[in-house]
């Protein structure tokens, strides 16, 4: 019932095609972690890769890909406990943008979408 949307369909593909593996960890007491979220069901974040050669040479950067699912236009804001020291938008290359920094602001990165738009981010590391 209802639309693909409001079903997830795209969430439980990805849990289908992709499911999670348990790993064990040395710890029983390790606390609950995460490396990036995304405020929007309607954002997907499709891929975490150290950035290459097109990043400008910088092996403490890492890019994202992002892409809105919906055919909706939304903003959305990806958060990361990465310690970020600049973020911007790069093309399929990862080379970046021009005017394409973007400001590190409490929530996180905002990032606006156009139906079906695939965004790539930048991000630099702290040291």
């Amino acid at each position: 019932a209802g639309s693909f949307q409001e079903a997830g369909v795209i969430q439980q593909a990805y849990n289908l095609n992709f499911p999670l593996h348990v790993v064990p960890a040395s710890c029983a007491q390790c606390p609950a972690w995460s490396a990036f979220s995304v405020s929007s069901p309607a954002i997907v974040l499709e891929t975490v890769k150290q950035a290459g050669a097109g990043a400008e040479d910088r092996p403490e950067a890492v890019v994202v890909r992002l892409y809105e699912a919906h055919g909706s236009t939304v903003t959305a804001w990806l958060q990361t406990s990465l310690p970020i020291k600049e973020a911007m938008l790069c093309d399929l290359l990862e080379r970046p943008a021009a005017q394409g920094r973007l400001p590190l602001e409490p929530r996180g990165l905002r990032l606006s979408f156009t139906p079906f738009l695939v965004l790539s981010v930048l991000l630099v590391c702290s040291r």
